[in-house]
């Protein structure tokens, strides 16, 4: 079960990073970064939705960032369990490349480095795709071509929006029409459903970055569970190349 639990909490950390772009405002209406976020309203369309959450996020300057930090703590709920698992974890990424660590011994402890030709994992067997493909990611290539934005329903008070790529990956965004801020997003991969939500924000250096947040992953015993709380966040610091060397 531990095996099983690592392979699924690496991947979560994996879509975490998928930006990675996340890291002080309270709630889910901190105020937008500088950019004016696009109006929403009944007749905006998919791309009208993506395009206001693109600008939420923090626009040019989430799509430029050159590098970020993360560092905090986790709790981990195994499916049907009220005992949480505490550790920590830290999350680096620049470009194309990352690297995640997470400790919370005894039960789970592993590292995970992408360095843009290969990838390392310190668990057996557990390797991860290029975490370009998944999560916050994609909402930088939007406009780009080989995507596509499609409609999907809307759910309670969010508007809900798809971004496909050539090969058949998608994320699903739900954005707060009120200000465009991503929510929550859900990620189909090897045949599980892994969905995140956002519960507070920080606005660090003109871009969006939930400081809170949960994931949960259905699976057929029941849902595993994972609360984030990112204590330290930094953009743009230069990293050298041995963050990302495997070894």
């Amino acid at each position: 079960m531990i095996s099983k639990l690592s392979y699924l909490f690496a991947i979560m950390v994996l879509l975490v990073s998928g930006v990675s772009s996340f890291g002080q405002g309270e709630g889910a209406k901190t105020a937008a970064p500088a950019a004016l976020t696009p109006a929403i309203t009944a007749a905006s369309t998919p791309v009208d939705l993506a395009r206001a959450a693109f600008v939420a996020q923090g626009g040019e300057k989430f799509k430029n960032i050159k590098s970020i930090i993360l560092r905090g703590s986790v709790d981990l709920y195994p499916p049907n369990s009220a005992q949480s698992i505490p550790g920590g974890f830290i999350i680096v990424t620049a470009g194309e490349k990352g690297r995640i660590e997470i400790d919370a011994r005894p039960a789970i402890s592993f590292k995970q480095i992408y360095n843009e030709q290969q990838s390392y994992s310190s668990l057996p067997n557990v390797q991860l795709p290029p975490m370009s493909k998944f999560g916050m990611s994609v909402l930088t290539k939007f406009d780009q071509q080989g995507y596509q934005v499609t409609a999907i329903p809307d759910k309670k008070k969010l508007r809900g929006f798809r971004i496909s790529d050539a090969d058949g990956n998608a994320t699903d965004f739900y954005i707060d029409p009120t200000n465009g801020h991503v929510m929550s997003f859900l990620i189909n991969f090897n045949g599980y459903v892994f969905g995140t939500e956002n519960k507070k924000f920080k606005e660090v250096e003109g871009v969006l970055i939930p400081s809170s947040f949960s994931q949960r992953i259905e699976m057929t015993q029941g849902a595993f569970f994972a609360d984030y709380s990112v204590k330290d966040i930094k953009l743009n610091n230069p990293l050298g190349d041995d963050v990302f060397a495997i070894p």
